[in-house]
Formats: structure tokens, C-alpha cells, sequence
């Protein structure tokens, strides 16, 4: 053969697809959507259809024992991308269920070749493959007849020039058993995980052939306008043959008290990312403002992403004169299980739209309550992801987090993040003449010298206040400092 054929990437049409596919879907593939039952398998496949066909691209939907046409068009109504004008014309819907139902698996395929060839389409699509299994399942079906249908069939779906779907509910572990996904182009697999009430969907590519696809499980969602994909957010990789980098020290930025900043060298080094650890009522969101503030009076821009409660809720008037002048953005998340990638996504768009170099996360035990079931027992390796993505691109983080109020036993997060963050401000509590007093301390700052001591850290009308010179107390009882 001296002739190649052109074979183009398909724009899917479907939002962060083509990125998982690494550039879109190849023309002439043979591919194989997979899933538990529920999981979205039959929007993905309509979604792809509706934006792939067009005037010189037919395509048909047959379906076999699964939903039958009429149901299904009354349900993919409900969705943006559904084109009522379309179908009829660019795309028609066949059903395959009376021959399946007979077992007459000559007859099926058949129809699937005759409509095939006066249609001439560029799309096929088979919902659902599973079904002609499930109808040959009893003492009367030929076993054999069966596997020679299948292979007959994906002979030819190999061959059309079309791209073309098997769709139906295979979990990833059959894909080592069942010989159609040799041949398969491309395989993908939808799941939903539930976990109490929490439940997450995500897509993987298990194989795509000519092209290298992102690796691992990245969440969707469904929503009115049918499957939006959020690829996993990865740190850039360093360029190959990259010689060592020269080590210059990044600029120190103000956190808005100047007291802190001397107890941190100098402030907090640009791209790093610092976790504000106290108990609930210590002034954290307070010092994130100030630090949000302190970005602003320099021409730099920051956004907020709040967790716990709305905006209102949160906002004190500092902040609030922030937002009304478009120095700050606020990213509030009140859905309940997102993916980590959903909020990287939203703010990173957040932060390119307002050429942000500022971001608060507040809070972290907010966040993880946001998170679906997999995200969540993952924690720690996404929220090292988070912050490793963000100090790439120039962002300095400040997140907050709460500490119980035990100091006999130091911990500065539950979820073993000291190790991951490259500065930690810790804020506690202690007891005097019968009042609470809050102490405040730089735990850490990587690479750089900073202060041990324990100062007195205050609100007040005019702001917050940080003595100059350590606390003194006598010691310790019960795991508390005492004042004197």
C-alpha cells in the first residue's frame, strides 16, 4: 500500500476530552465506551455524536436491547447539546431489538450492514454491544453462533470507513478477557464511585492508538450541558537536556504585618506555599486577609477560594473593599463532592483571567469536606499536587487550617501536610488571669532563617497587632503555656 490516509483528530466537542485524548479522537477509530450501569456512558456517546455530525458527516445510533430509541430521545432532550434538526438528517436513530430478541444473529448483522451501506455514514454507533450477550444467555442460544456474530461484526467495524462505538457495561477487568478489545483503537472507561452519600464520576483512557493520551483517572461531571471532563492538572515537566538551574533566591513578599514578616526572614518567599494552622476563632482568616491586602497596596492581584460558608458569611469589611475594587476574586465552593482537578480548574481560570499572583484556600478541612470519596482518601497526595501546580505557575498559597486545641500533642494538620508546605504559621491559644490569649509563631520556613519566638497576636479595631518581642510565660502545664 502506497497510499496513507489522512487521519485527522476529531474535536469531541465534549470540554477537556480532547486533552485526556491527547488532541482528540482519531478519524476511522474503532472504539470500545465502557461502564457500570449509570455511569454516563450513553450521554458521552450522544454528546460525541451531536457534535462530531454534521452535513458531511452522517451518523447512526442503532440500539439493540438497551433503551429504545423513543426513550432515549425524550431523555438526551434534556441536554444543551441535543440539535433536534439534526436528527432525521445528519442523524438517525435504528433499532435492533426484534432481531436480537430472536437470537437471529445473521439477520442482525444484516440490518447493521444494510443501513450501513445506504446510509454511508462516518459515525456508527452500537448501544448497547452488551445487549446481544446478554440475549444469547440460555439453553436454546448457540454459543457459537455468538462468538462468529461478534468477530463478523467487529470485522466490519474495523473496516468502514467510519468512526465507530461499541458501547455497553464491561468493567476494565474483562478488557484482559474478551477478544474485541484487541482490536479496539480506542477503549474508555466511565465509573461512578459511591461511598455513604458521596459519590464522583471519572473517565480513563485505557488505550488510544497514534497518539499519547494523559494517564490516570480525571473526574466529569453532568450537568444541562451534558459531560464537561477535568483532565488531571500535572506540574510541567523540566524540558529535556535542561542544564542545572542557577539558584536564586525568590523575592520576599509582605504577608500585611510587618512584625511577621521580620519573623519570617522577611516575609514569605514568592511561589511558596504557607499554611496559616490555629485553633477555630485565632485571627487565621484575618491574617489572610491582611496578606490578600498587602498584595493589593503593591498592584498585585489574589483571589479567595472559601469552602466552609458563602461569601457573606465570610467576609469582613477589609476584604470586602478588596472585592468591591476587583482587587481579589473569590472562588466560592459550596458543591459537595468536587475532584481536586474541578477546583484546580476553576481557579486556575480565576487566576489567568485576573492575572492573579495571590491565592487563599480557606479552609483546608472545608476543602476535603468538598471532595468526593476518592479525592478524599487521597488527600494528602492532591493537596501536594495543589500546591505544586500553583507554585509553578508563580502563585504564592496561603491556606488555613484548624488545629485542635491539644498541645500536648503538636500536630499542625491531620493530614501529615508539614512535610509538603514550604512555610507553617502557627497560632495557639493560652490561658491568663482568667482570659484567652493567642500566641503566634513561624514553625517554618524552607531554605531561610526565621524567628522561634512565641509573640502575643491580637485583634483590635485598628487591625491586627503583634507584640515585638517574645511572650514570656513559666513554662508548661498540662501541655499549655502559662502568661505570666
Amino acid at each position: 500500500m502506497t497510499d496513507q490516509p489522512d487521519l485527522r483528530p476529531l474535536a469531541t466537542g465534549i470540554p477537556g476530552l480532547d486533552t485526556i485524548f491527547g488532541g482528540g479522537l482519531p478519524e476511522l477509530s474503532f472504539n470500545i465506551i465502557g461502564g457500570t450501569p449509570g455511569s454516563g456512558k450513553t450521554t458521552f456517546a450522544q454528546q460525541l455524536m451531536f457534535a462530531l455530525a454534521g452535513p458531511g458527516r452522517k451518523a447512526l445510533f442503532f440500539t439493540a436491547m438497551g433503551e429504545p430509541p423513543v426513550k432515549m430521545l425524550r431523555y438526551q432532550q434534556q441536554f444543551s447539546f441535543f440539535d433536534v434538526d439534526k436528527v432525521g438528517d445528519s442523524v438517525n436513530y435504528i433499532s435492533l431489538a426484534p432481531q436480537v430478541e430472536e437470537g437471529n444473529y445473521d439477520a442482525v448483522l444484516a440490518h447493521i450492514l444494510e443501513e450501513v451501506r445506504a446510509h454511508q455514514p462516518a459515525l456508527v454507533f452500537i448501544d448497547s454491544f452488551r445487549s446481544f450477550i446478554e440475549g444469547a444467555r440460555g439453553e436454546d442460544q448457540d454459543a457459537a453462533a455468538l462468538q462468529a456474530f461478534v468477530q463478523r461484526l467487529v470485522a466490519h467495524m474495523t473496516t468502514w470507513k467510519a468512526t465507530s462505538f461499541l458501547i455497553g457495561e464491561y468493567t476494565s477487568g474483562e478488557a484482559h478477557r474478551n477478544p474485541i478489545f484487541t482490536v479496539a483503537d480506542g477503549i474508555f472507561w466511565l465509573s461512578q464511585v459511591v461511598q455513604r452519600n458521596a459519590m464522583s464520576r471519572k473517565i480513563q483512557v485505557i488505550k488510544i492508538r497514534g497518539q499519547k493520551q494523559r494517564p490516570g483517572l480525571h473526574a466529569f461531571r453532568i450537568g444541562r450541558d451534558g459531560i464537561e471532563v477535568f483532565p488531571r492538572v500535572l506540574p510541567a515537566p523540566e524540558p529535556v537536556g535542561a542544564g542545572p538551574r542557577q539558584c536564586v533566591p525568590p523575592a520576599r513578599l509582605s504577608c500585611g504585618v510587618p512584625v511577621l514578616d521580620e519573623m519570617l526572614g522577611g516575609g514569605i518567599p514568592a511561589g511558596y506555599s504557607t499554611l496559616v494552622v490555629g485553633p477555630t476563632g485565632s485571627g487565621k482568616t484575618m491574617l489572610a486577609t491582611e496578606f490578600l491586602a498587602a498584595g493589593a497596596a503593591g498592584g498585585e492581584k489574589g483571589v479567595i477560594a472559601l469552602f466552609e460558608r458563602s461569601p457573606g458569611q465570610m467576609m469582613n469589611h477589609k476584604l470586602d473593599a478588596l472585592v468591591r475594587a476587583g482587587a481579589v476574586g473569590i472562588l466560592s465552593v459550596q458543591a459537595l463532592d468536587l475532584s481536586v482537578d474541578e477546583v484546580l480548574h476553576e481557579l486556575l481560570g480565576m487566576i489567568e483571567a485576573m492575572g492573579a499572583t495571590r491565592v487563599v484556600l480557606d479552609s483546608l478541612a472545608g476543602f476535603e469536606i468538598a471532595l468526593g470519596p476518592e479525592d478524599r482518601e487521597d488527600f494528602r497526595d492532591s493537596l501536594y499536587r495543589m500546591a505544586t501546580v500553583l507554585g509553578a505557575r508563580g502563585v504564592t498559597v496561603m491556606m488555613t487550617s484548624e488545629l485542635e486545641d491539644r498541645f500536648d500533642e503538636l500536630r499542625f494538620s491531620r493530614y501529615g501536610s508539614g512535610v509538603l508546605l514550604d512555610a507553617i504559621i502557627m497560632q495557639r491559644y493560652v490561658e491568663s488571669q482568667c482570659e484567652l490569649h493567642t500566641l503566634i509563631s513561624v514553625v517554618k520556613v524552607r531554605g531561610s532563617k526565621h524567628s522561634r519566638q512565641l509573640r502575643r497576636f491580637e485583634i483590635t479595631d485598628a487591625g491586627i497587632v503583634i507584640d515585638d518581642r517574645a511572650a514570656p510565660f513559666d513554662g508548661v502545664l498540662h501541655g499549655t503555656p502559662q502568661l505570666r
